[in-house]
């Protein structure tokens, strides 16, 4: 939902503002990890094996839910994502 503010800008109302865990780097380095393809990654995820490139090649990024679905494809596989600081993410195998 959008609403006008006082400057005549559209702003978000009750979406929540928080960073996005997987970044490209991450998530290349995750698929890396396990010895996964693009369309590996999608198999697992859901996520179109385009959708997937065009996100790790930096050409847009990736809605929340995309970002959740590919997250939880690397978590059911035994990957982590842990936040070290206020910038910095990284990957580690949980199991």
């Amino acid at each position: 939902m959008a609403s006008i503010d006082v400057y005549g800008q559209f702003a978000d109302m009750g979406q929540p503002t928080s960073d996005a865990i997987l970044s490209p780097a991450l998530c290349r380095a995750a698929r890396g990890y396990l010895d996964w393809t693009q369309a590996d990654l999608a198999e697992h995820s859901g996520v179109s094996r385009s959708t997937i490139r065009d996100f790790e090649g930096g050409r847009h990024p990736i809605h929340r839910s995309t970002e959740a679905q590919l997250r939880l494809a690397f978590e059911r596989s035994g990957i982590a994502f842990m936040r070290a600081g206020c910038a910095c993410v990284g990957v580690y195998a949980d199991k």
